[in-house]
């Protein structure tokens, strides 16, 4: 089974293309890197799968779930760890991560 399935995933900002109809497939417990240089997409990629973003166009799923279908089930079935410390340290630990979920 596959953990993501994406296929012909585009996002548009105007009339400039961010991703262009990328397809790929990771199977569970599979390793994968989404390389590229800046510009490349792949913040943007991972915005929609994660549902930050709504796709352009195309279809992905993640653990099944219908990233545009089920936007709930697919933030129910991830984690992600960001990049910069995004801690509020005006709230409780337990804020925090009611937040952040």
């Amino acid at each position: 089974m596959n953990a993501i399935q994406v296929e012909n995933l585009t996002k548009r900002f105007g009339d400039f293309t961010a991703v262009d109809a990328v397809s790929f497939d990771i199977k569970q417990g599979e390793i994968f890197g989404l390389l590229g240089p800046n510009g490349a997409g792949k913040t943007t990629t991972i915005s929609m799968l994660s549902t930050l973003l709504k796709p352009t166009s195309g279809k992905a799923l993640v653990n099944g779930i219908d990233i545009q279908g089920d936007q709930d089930g697919v933030r129910k079935s991830i984690g992600i760890v960001f990049q910069d410390q995004s801690l509020d340290e005006e709230l409780t630990a337990w804020e925090n991560m009611d937040f952040h979920g």
